[in-house]
């Protein structure tokens, strides 16, 4: 056998490993924050040494999970997205299509308050980069409220996504995801019955009003 052939179950071992960690990483830490990487690697069923092999330390873990999900959605945009589609349905859209994303990595938002100094919010810059160009359409086409510049609105619309995640963490709401868009349309500037006839299309893929 050519080295090249028995280096290849050890690169899929390698990556079955490195898939596990993240995959229990997320849901430990989603259990308590405070989780340390030796509770991980035990809950990985796995040696401390394993672990380091793929991760530095528990900050380039959850770096590599805020990367996951970063990927996750800019995917998510980038398939939901249709230029002949009126901005409101194509926003409502991805928001309900993040919604389950955004509630699979709910622990990075706690994890960002638990430590300020790092940059988990900073890594959402290429998806909001992305919901910045779809407000700017939405405003030519007079859909979205232009009282502040695309980039800003964008900023604003996170925060309001953000905020509900950050309620769903703390048990104070259970939130939903036709819920989370009915939110971010009125933030962004459609009334409460123009943002009920965006969801009524988008269940039924009905005739907009």
């Amino acid at each position: 056998m050519t080295e090249s052939a028995k280096a290849a179950p050890r690169r899929r071992h390698a990556q079955a490993n490195r898939r596990r960690i993240l995959d229990v990483a997320r849901e430990t830490l989603s259990a308590d924050p405070e989780t340390t990487v030796d509770d991980i690697a035990r809950a990985a069923g796995i040696a401390r040494r394993t672990l380091y092999g793929h991760f530095a330390g528990r900050e380039d873990l959850v770096n590599a999970l805020a990367v996951e999900a970063v990927e996750s959605l800019r995917q998510a945009f980038v398939e939901e997205r249709n230029p002949a589609e009126p901005a409101d349905l194509a926003l409502a859209r991805y928001i309900l299509a993040v919604w389950g994303i955004g509630d699979r990595f709910r622990m990075l938002i706690a994890l960002g308050r638990r430590d300020p100094d790092g940059d988990i919010r900073g890594a959402l810059t290429p998806v909001r980069d992305l919901a910045g160009e779809l407000l700017a359409q939405g405003q030519r086409d007079g859909v979205f409220a232009d009282h502040l510049p695309a980039p800003v609105l964008a900023h604003v619309m996170e925060s309001v996504v953000v905020s509900m995640l950050e309620s769903v963490n703390d048990e104070t709401w259970e939130g939903s995801a036709p819920a989370a868009a009915t939110a971010v349309l009125l933030a962004v500037g459609r009334t409460r019955p123009e943002a009920e006839a965006v969801l009524r299309h988008l269940r039924t893929g009905g005739s907009r009003p």
